[in-house]
């Protein structure tokens, strides 16, 4: 990590109310360990090991052949957004032979981040069929690559996305671009559980 970056990060107080977590999810290699290491108050866990030879029998390395290190476990950062609130970011792995170990990080999830390589869109579709099932509120992110540009109609239709879900893009690498991802991802929430709360206080009649 750049340490003029680590330098400015603002260490963080001890204790806070309330921690709000938040998952981020998507295929392999698409940048997830990059962006919470991008956002991240602190320095950020990692649980990267070294890939080797013998890993490619196992994992499927196209598009990512360049790629030397693997989150094994998860990733872990802190963002502060007051005195009483922090976010939690965990970053879960992408391979499939990891996938079990998405449900239980989903668990007391808040909402989730679908990172998404465009030139490997198919690998998204478990991230997004996973909290679906969870009933976990998402946005989706395009990580940019520098591959083919894609409009976010083509996205939209590729992962077949309800139109309510966010979809915007970014680039891991930069922590402004990881903030504006995780706003969208907070204002996503804000409005769907207020509107869940104005639904829940409408009398029978009003729902139907």
């Amino acid at each position: 990590m750049d340490s003029a970056i680590s330098e400015a990060r603002t260490p963080l107080g001890a204790q806070a109310d309330n921690g709000l977590k938040i998952v981020v999810v998507g295929g392999f290699g698409v940048g997830k360990t990059t962006l919470v290491r991008s956002v991240s108050e602190i320095r950020p866990l990692n649980t990267e090991e070294t890939m080797t030879q013998a890993g490619e029998h196992v994992d499927d390395l196209t598009g990512v052949r360049g790629k030397t290190a693997t989150t094994v476990a998860f990733d872990f950062g802190r963002i502060t957004l007051d005195a009483r609130n922090v976010l939690y970011l965990f970053g879960a792995p992408g391979q499939e032979r990891f996938w079990f170990l998405w449900d239980r990080l989903f668990s007391g999830t808040l909402g989730a981040v679908v990172l998404v390589d465009t030139r490997r869109i198919d690998d998204s579709w478990y991230a997004i069929d996973r909290l679906e099932h969870h009933g976990t509120p998402f946005i989706v992110a395009c990580n940019d690559f520098g591959g083919p540009r894609y409009s976010h109609d083509e996205v939209r239709q590729a992962l077949d996305l309800d139109p309510r879900v966010p979809l915007v893009d970014c680039d891991a690498r930069s922590r402004e671009s990881c903030k504006q991802v995780l706003i969208t991802l907070v204002e996503h929430l804000k409005n769907q559980y207020t509107g869940q709360a104005a639904r829940s206080a409408l009398p029978p009649q009003e729902l139907v």
